[in-house]
């Protein structure tokens, strides 16, 4: 264990920050949590208030990448009006992510020309589940919509004050018109 002999307003911001990066189990919503973007750099997700949110965990090799098209042709159709599709790797299903962040953000650019936010590599189901992950999933977040990720492709859908509004499975593809119809009702809502 490292330990820093800080000035106290120093240790409280530091602290502060790594509490919100892990999860301090205090977050009412998406936007509590900080997050690494594929580059390995702190995003808030604070910085998406007022915007509707897709939240998916992907995969480079899985049957249901393909996705990958349809979630940027989502992406470039409604981004004006407030969306953001957000991209989260995660190799808990059939090692269907091993690559490194680099190699998925080149998979993403080249082959679909990914455009919206992508994310370091989490785990999304059981052992070190992402503290956004545990959020999104507990009975006691989010009891709606709680239950285990089942397979890459899981989509979240967030409204714009950061609370989930509807989840859909991963065979669910991003043109399906249940998964639009409530996208277009999440960003009609101001």
């Amino acid at each position: 264990m490292l330990r820093l002999v800080l000035p106290l307003s120093l240790a409280v911001v530091v602290s502060v920050g790594l509490d919100a990066a892990r999860g301090s189990g205090k977050e009412d919503c998406v936007l509590d949590f900080t997050v690494k973007d594929i580059d390995g750099n702190d995003v808030k997700l604070a910085d998406y208030q007022g915007k509707v949110l897709l939240i998916v965990n992907v995969a480079s090799k899985c049957g249901l990448t393909p996705q990958y098209a349809g979630l940027q042709d989502l992406y470039e159709k409604y981004k004006d009006q407030g969306l953001v599709v957000l991209g989260f790797p995660a190799n808990e299903f059939g090692g269907q992510e091993p690559g490194t962040n680099a190699e998925i953000k080149e998979f993403c650019t080249s082959k679909y020309d990914v455009s919206f936010p992508m994310f370091s590599k989490i785990v999304v189901k059981g052992p070190g589940i992402h503290p956004l992950y545990k959020f999104l999933t507990s009975k006691e977040t989010n009891p709606e919509f709680a239950g285990d990720i089942s397979w890459n492709f899981a989509k979240f859908l967030v409204g714009r004050d950061g609370k989930v509004v509807a989840r859909f499975d991963p065979r669910t593809t991003p043109d399906d018109p249940k998964l639009v119809a409530a996208l277009e009702k999440a960003l009609a809502s101001q």
